[in-house]
């Protein structure tokens, strides 16, 4: 088998690139991968092979059960989309939400990014059967690849998914990928949050997870779009607008999660049209 060469991406000197992923190298090309094909035998032993698929199981299992029950609500902001799913946007969420937020999504294609640790890789297989594509790389490993996996699934017309607070927080910090993301393609960000009525809360986890109790009702609560210039160098002001947004939007679905059907839609309304 002939031997894949490594390369080191080279990136400008104090670019915002070079100081969110630091001594990343790729294999080239990058492109967003099914993730049933995503397995890669080699970098897990026989042990973490199992819970992998062990893991992985439960959890399609969990959202199977627990998803269908559940009363979405969903209620935009002015200067939203018209729509919830929006072909090429991006839309960042905190990882608390990855239960619900999985069902909302299921069978559109979305790309989500995915980390290439042990826990990144219990989540592949459960998101293919719902028909996610997933592109692999994160904050701290692998980011550069990340990002051009994604940027990929955005001009090929996929909309792209980011867990922003992930793989290990802080939680509620979110982080600049999104935003490098659409400064190079165009494409709006577009936040969200999904608030739950009634549900079990991982204390001891560092996303406090949420696992929705059924029939419980959900609330998702979805930004206005952020536009990033693509001639712009400094992107703070933008990450502060999308941290704002994410917050703004996590606040409102929180507070009104209770009354869901005076402030939302049904879910059904919006995914008739999506």
């Amino acid at each position: 088998m002939s031997k894949v060469r490594r390369r080191r991406l080279s990136l400008p000197a104090g670019s915002p690139a070079t100081r969110y992923n630091r001594r990343v190298e790729t294999s080239a090309p990058a492109t967003p991968e099914t993730a049933a094909d995503n397995e890669r035998k080699g970098r897990f032993s026989r042990r973490q092979r199992f819970f992998i698929w062990l893991i992985g199981w439960a959890e399609f299992l969990l959202i199977r059960l627990l998803g269908p029950t559940l009363r979405f609500s969903i209620s935009i902001e002015e200067g939203g989309p018209s729509h919830w799913h929006m072909a090429g946007a991006i839309y960042p969420f905190w990882h608390r939400c990855v239960i619900p937020g999985t069902f909302l999504a299921r069978g559109k294609q979305m790309t989500v990014l995915l980390s290439s640790s042990f826990d990144g890789e219990c989540s592949v297989r459960p998101l293919a059967k719902f028909g996610f594509r997933t592109a692999r790389g994160s904050s701290t490993r692998g980011g550069a690849r990340g990002l051009l996996g994604m940027q990929k699934a955005v001009e090929s017309g996929y909309a792209v998914v980011f867990t922003i607070d992930g793989p290990r927080g802080p939680m509620y910090v979110a982080k600049l990928g999104p935003v490098l993301l659409a400064r190079i393609t165009g494409s709006p960000i577009i936040c969200f949050h999904i608030a739950l009525e009634n549900a079990w809360v991982l204390s001891r986890s560092w996303d406090k997870l949420m696992i929705p109790r059924p029939f419980s009702r959900a609330l998702v609560r979805i930004s206005r779009m952020i536009y990033v210039p693509r001639d712009t160098q400094d992107l703070d002001p933008y990450r502060g607008e999308m941290q704002a947004a994410l917050d703004r939007v996590r606040e409102y679905a929180e507070a009104n999660v209770a009354r869901a059907e005076q402030v939302g839609q049904p879910f059904d309304s919006f995914d008739r049209h999506s």
